[in-house]
C-alpha cells in the first residue's frame, strides 16, 4: 500500500495542503484573536470616557455615585477617584489587582482621550483603562474602568472551539478531496503500467482511450503509439523474415538442384558447362543478397560509413553511364546524363554511386527494349538535385508509399528475374539520407518513373 503512487501523491498533496491550511488557520485565528481582544479593550476605554465626559459636566456626590450604580448591573468594574487617587465610589468590591493597577498608573501620563494601563489579559485577572477628569483645565480625578479577563480567555476560548471544528471540517473535507484526485490522476498512470507490463510480456495490441488534453493524455497517446509501433514492427519483422527465408531459399535450391545434377554420371560437358553458369549466377544472386543485408544491418546499427569529399558531380554520372552502358545495350536502352559542366558536391562518391546504380538497374528491369533513360542535374541555391527518368512500365499508385520498404515488391508475383531482392531502392534511400538528403519517386502506369534525389549542398 505504501510503495503505491496513488498513496505518495495522496500523502504529498495532503501533507503540503496541511502545512498551508495550518498556516493560513493560524493567521486567521491570530488576527481575529487580537481583533477580539481588541474590541474589548476599546470599548472598555469609550465606556469609561463616556463615564468621565458625564462627570466633566456634572461633577457631583449625585452623579459620581449614578456612575458607579450603572455598572453594578453590568460585567465592568468602574472605580472613581480623586486628583490624589483617593476612592471615591466603586461599583463592586475593590481587590487587591484592582489597588496595584491604580498605584502603578502615573497621572501625567494619562493624556486627555484616556489610555489602557493594563492589556496583559493572558497574565492577570483584571485589564483596566483609565479616563482623566478635567475640569476647567485642572485634573479633578480619574475613571478606572476594569473587565475580568475570563471574559476574554472565554471569548478566545470560544473562538478556538470554532477554528477547531472548522479545521477538523476542512481536515476531513481536504483528505476526501485528496483521495478522489490522487485516483483520478494515478488511475490512467496504472492503466498505462498495465499496458506497459503487457508489452513486456509481448502483447502488442495495447488501446489507452484517454479524453485528456494534458500530460498524462499525451503519455497514454505516446503508449499507444508505441504499442501499434511494435505490432507493425513485428509483424513486418515476420514478414521480413519469411521475404529473407523465400529470397536465400530460392538461390539454395538452385544451387543445390543443380549441383545433385552434375553428378549424375554420363553428363555431357555442354550441360555442366550449362549448369555450372546457373550455379555461378544464383551464387552471385545469393551473395548480393547478402551483402545488401549487411549493408542493412550497418544501417540500423548506426555503424554505416559515409566518407564525404569534394567531387565533380558530372565525373560521378558520366562513371556510372560507362559502367551500365554495356548491360543496357543488352535491351538496347539508350542512357542520356545531362550534366552542367563544374557542378561539385560534397559526397561519398562510392556511395552515390551505389544508389545511382541501384536506381538504373530497377529502370532497365522495368524498361522495354528501345526504350531510354535520361540523367539530369542541376544546382540550386542551397541542394542539389539528381533525376532519372525512364519509360518503364510505371507503379501503381497504391503501391507508391510502399516501395522504400525492405523486400517490397510491387508485382508479388513476378520472379527474382525480373523483380529482384527488394532491398536495392531501401538501401539507396538510407545512403541519401545519411548524406541529409531525400528521394522521391513519382511514377505513372504505361508512361514511367521519376526518381529524384535532392542532396544538400556542402562545403
Amino acid at each position: 500500500m505504501f510503495n503505491k503512487i496513488s498513496f505518495k501523491i495522496g500523502f504529498l498533496f495532503f501533507v503540503f495542503i496541511l502545512i498551508i491550511e495550518a498556516f493560513i488557520f493560524f493567521t486567521l485565528y491570530t488576527n481575529l484573536a487580537n481583533d477580539r481582544v481588541e474590541e474589548v479593550m476599546e470599548s472598555l476605554l469609550a465606556r469609561g470616557n463616556t463615564h468621565r465626559d458625564v462627570l466633566e459636566d456634572y461633577y457631583d456626590h449625585s452623579t459620581i455615585k449614578h456612575v458607579g450604580i450603572m455598572e453594578s448591573a453590568s460585567e465592568f468594574i468602574v472605580i472613581v477617584t480623586n486628583e490624589q487617587e483617593d476612592v471615591l465610589i466603586s461599583s463592586d468590591p475593590v481587590e487587591e489587582e484592582m489597588v496595584s493597577i491604580i498605584e502603578k498608573t502615573v497621572a501625567k501620563n494619562i493624556p486627555p482621550e484616556g489610555k489602557i494601563v493594563e492589556a496583559r489579559w493572558v497574565e492577570q485577572k483584571y485589564i483596566a483603562t483609565s479616563s482623566p477628569i478635567m475640569i476647567n483645565g485642572e485634573d479633578r480625578g480619574f475613571v478606572y474602568m476594569f473587565a475580568p479577563t475570563d471574559f476574554i480567555k472565554k471569548t478566545i476560548h470560544q473562538l478556538s472551539e470554532q477554528f477547531t471544528i472548522i479545521s477538523v471540517i476542512t481536515v476531513g473535507l481536504t483528505v476526501i478531496t485528496i483521495v478522489i484526485l490522487s485516483r483520478f490522476i494515478t488511475q490512467p498512470l496504472i492503466r498505462m503500467k498495465e499496458a506497459t507490463e503487457q508489452l513486456s510480456k509481448g502483447s502488442h495490441h495495447v488501446s489507452l482511450h484517454t479524453n485528456r488534453n494534458d500530460e498524462l493524455g499525451d503519455l497514454a497517446n505516446s503508449i499507444t503509439k508505441l504499442s501499434n509501433e511494435l505490432e507493425r514492427m513485428k509483424s513486418e519483422r515476420n514478414e521480413f523474415l519469411g521475404s529473407i527465408s523465400h529470397e536465400l531459399r530460392t538461390p539454395v535450391t538452385y544451387i543445390k538442384g543443380y549441383a545433385e545434377i552434375m553428378n549424375r554420371p554420363q553428363l555431357s560437358r555442354e550441360d555442366i558447362v550449362s549448369f555450372s553458369k546457373i550455379i555461378q549466377e544464383e551464387a552471385e544472386k545469393l551473395a548480393e543478397l547478402i551483402r545488401n543485408l549487411f549493408e542493412l544491418a550497418k544501417m540500423d546499427q548506426h555503424n554505416f560509413v559515409i566518407v564525404r569529399e569534394n567531387v565533380k558531380l558530372c565525373d560521378v554520372l558520366y562513371s556510372v553511364e560507362k559502367r551500365t552502358r554495356p548491360v543496357l545495350s543488352e535491351k538496347n536502352i539508350h542512357l542520356t546524363v545531362n550534366c552542367p559542366d563544374g557542378l561539385e558536391a560534397y559526397v561519398d562518391p562510392n556511395r552515390l554511386q551505389q544508389v545511382l546504380l541501384n536506381i538504373l538497374d530497377n529502370a532497365r528491369k522495368y524498361s522495354s527494349k528501345g526504350s531510354q533513360i535520361i540523367i539530369d542535374a542541376l544546382e540550386t541555391a542551397d541542394h542539389m538535385t539528381i533525376a532519372i527518368q525512364d519509360e518503364g512500365e510505371g507503379i501503381p499508385k497504391d503501391d507508391l508509399p510502399y516501395v522504400f520498404e525492405r523486400l517490397y515488391r510491387v508485382e508479388k508475383s513476378r520472379s527474382r528475374h525480373s523483380g529482384g531482392s527488394g532491398l536495392g531502392l531501401p538501401i539507396a534511400e538510407e545512403i541519401v539520407m545519411s548524406h541529409g538528403g531525400k528521394m522521391t519517386i513519382d511514377s505513372e502506369l504505361g508512361v514511367g518513373t521519376t526518381v529524384t534525389i535532392i542532396l544538400p549542398k556542402g562545403e
